[in-house]
């Protein structure tokens, strides 16, 4: 039962117009969608100013987040995405991106554990480090001062 539930969400009855068989439901409506809007001038030139503006608020969001602790690169990913939907050059970059994030993830699979282990501890102190840097110089709180501090008189 939840099979079948889940392949006629998958599925759609009807033929597919990109003729790419078995794409899920929501992916067919989106092109169908995409393709009502770029048959008419306006609509594309809308499209294009859309997805243009709301990748930018992405991918600026993303940068700004970079510094951070969280999904700044993700952010930038993303937005890159919505920008592919329209832009050759954002689709052929995010394509460069995935390329390489995929290569990278391979390697790392394939070296042992101790090396895994240093890549991962890195990229930690490399996260820990940022994250203070970040608190001390845009909230002026000197994290590793007050901790020595705290350390000293207890």
């Amino acid at each position: 039962m939840r099979n079948e539930r889940i392949e006629a969400d998958r599925t759609d009855d009807g033929p597919d117009p990109t003729g790419a068989p078995g794409r899920p439901r929501w992916r067919q409506r989106l092109s169908t969608t995409l393709a009502l809007i770029r048959a008419n001038p306006t609509g594309r030139l809308a499209l294009r100013v859309v997805i243009g503006v709301l990748g930018a608020l992405v991918v600026t969001i993303g940068i700004v987040l970079i510094p951070l602790p969280g999904p700044g690169w993700l952010l930038v990913i993303a937005g890159l995405g919505i920008w592919a939907v329209e832009f050759h050059w954002a689709k052929r970059l995010l394509a460069f991106t995935r390329r390489h994030v995929h290569g990278w993830t391979a390697w790392v699979k394939r070296q042992s554990l101790a090396l895994r282990l240093v890549i991962g501890s890195v990229g930690l102190v490399f996260v820990a480090a940022v994250a203070l840097l970040s608190i001390k110089y845009s909230l002026g709180i000197d994290v590793i001062a007050q901790v020595l501090r705290y350390l000293a008189t207890n």
